[in-house]
């Protein structure tokens, strides 16, 4: 997850690793308006949640506009979400299909983007519902994309794998209080209840927040960034997740905390979409797992300012708490 907003210059090319300078090198001396190659500026961009992001800028010729490019540094112990071979292999594809910024440079712990000039969202911009709809326009073409990779969902073992690494971090003390020992049943009860024929399938997005969401101002362009998680899965699911991130604003003095009054609410005509609304409900449950997990974890391996475990009991109190209501058992 990452929420992006520009911070203030920091300490410049001691955030760059060696081998990283020699990239960014390389990339300036191709663009003939850089007057310096080696003269750069490193500003951090604010609400990264599982890799450190910093805008990379060389002063041009003339007074124009500086190069730009992003720069991500990848967080300490996050390989346990998600394969980042697997990721880089999305990023490219998703390059080539024009969803996104292009991968221009690989190194060790990180790598850099093309630098998209457009505007992130914003927590308000969600509830906006011009910009809702252009979302929902850009998910539908992004379910409708031919990916490599197994045509599977995955969700259910991501999810069995992040509870057994969340077991092997936490202490006896908070494996109790978040119920770990029973979460494999959730799990086999979410897949069981969840996985129907007529579900819709795709390659979803799976964390669709505001901070992954950009918008060209004058052409009205919705593009999608950072596709860590993204997968095939049920389109429901991708929904879902939407929606709850809709109670979120990471660029608060307490970025973890939610507000689910800001939980959209919608009274549809249409039966299809009527259908496909009580299935995207069901599917918050499912969010709120992944997200919980994701934050217990967190927790113990990322050193990103942020409170991991507040987030993840929060994630775990909507789940038991609206679990009676979507599936008529569980504990309240």
């Amino acid at each position: 997850m990452v929420a992006v907003e520009v911070g203030n210059s920091m300490d410049g090319e001691a955030r760059i690793p060696g081998e990283a300078k020699k990239i960014l090198h390389s990339l300036a001396s191709n663009w003939s308006d850089v007057v310096d190659s080696k003269a750069l500026e490193v500003i951090p961009i604010k609400g990264a949640m599982t890799n450190e992001v910093f805008q990379i800028h060389w002063p041009t010729d003339g007074g124009e506009l500086p190069r730009k490019v992003l720069m991500r540094l990848y967080g300490d112990g996050v390989d346990v979400f998600f394969d980042r071979n697997d990721e880089i292999r999305t990023f490219e594809c998703m390059s080539k299909h024009g969803q996104g910024p292009r991968l221009l440079g690989r190194f060790s712990n990180g790598r850099f983007e093309e630098f998209i000039h457009a505007r992130t969202l914003s927590a308000p911009d969600l509830r906006d519902p011009e910009i809702a709809a252009l979302i929902a326009v850009k998910m539908r073409e992004f379910h409708d994309l031919d990916m490599p990779g197994p045509r599977k969902v995955q969700m259910w073992d991501r999810l069995r794998n992040w509870l057994n690494a969340a077991k092997r971090v936490c202490p006896p003390e908070e494996a109790a209080e978040f119920r770990l020992d029973t979460l494999d049943v959730e799990i086999a009860t979410l897949e069981s209840k969840l996985s129907g024929e007529n579900q819709r399938f795709g390659f979803c997005h799976n964390d669709l927040q505001y901070g992954n969401i950009m918008i060209d101002e004058e052409t009205r362009s919705v593009t999608m960034i950072d596709y860590e998680y993204a997968s095939y899965n049920f389109v429901a699911f991708d929904i879902a997740n939407h929606f709850c991130e809709m109670t979120a604003d990471y660029h608060t003095e307490t970025p973890h905390l939610l507000d689910y009054n800001k939980y959209p609410a919608d009274e549809p005509s249409d039966p299809e979409i009527e259908q496909l609304l009580e299935d995207v409900e069901k599917y918050t449950l499912a969010s709120h797992l992944v997200w919980g997990l994701w934050g217990i974890i967190s927790e113990h391996v990322n050193d990103i300012d942020f409170d991991y475990m507040e987030y993840a009991r929060q994630r775990f109190q909507q789940y038991w708490l609206r679990k009676p209501g979507l599936l008529g058992s569980g504990d309240p």
